[in-house]
């Protein structure tokens, strides 16, 4: 299975685990990738966090406004973005990458509006983490 639809499997896990509560050994099923499972737990771990992130960035929207397949989608790209070391693959993807699966998620699985509303978030995370990289 190609790396861009374990990551949607990680990201409809997630997103019906917020969804109805179910643990996400029930949501990813037993043929779930070990990529797929590091993600979705990750995020999942890491929500809280990642959700800071996500307000910090989507200017006047807070974490309950944005629609949580969205949500999902962001924390999973978020994953890849600011903890590269959690999910285990052979060649990590680069912060871009991350966000341009997201973006095509975004296409395939939301509203018209999606898309540009998870790239802008996306980036504005990806650029805040290249300027405090700079400063140190």
């Amino acid at each position: 299975m190609r790396r861009s639809e374990q990551r949607r499997a990680a990201v409809i896990a997630l997103y019906q685990h917020d969804l109805t509560g179910r643990e996400l050994s029930e949501t990813l099923g037993p043929n779930a990738s070990l990529f797929a499972r590091a993600l979705t737990h990750a995020a999942a771990d890491r929500a809280e966090e990642l959700d800071e992130v996500i307000v910090r960035h989507a200017h006047g929207w807070s974490v309950q406004r944005i629609q949580p397949l969205e949500r999902s989608i962001m924390r999973v790209a978020l994953v890849e973005i600011l903890h590269p070391d959690v999910a285990p693959a052979e060649e990590p993807i680069p912060p871009e990458g991350a966000i341009e699966e997201a973006v095509e998620t975004a296409k395939t699985f939301c509203g018209s509006e999606a898309p540009g509303f998870v790239n802008g978030v996306l980036a504005a995370v990806l650029r805040e983490v290249r300027e405090n990289a700079q400063i140190r």
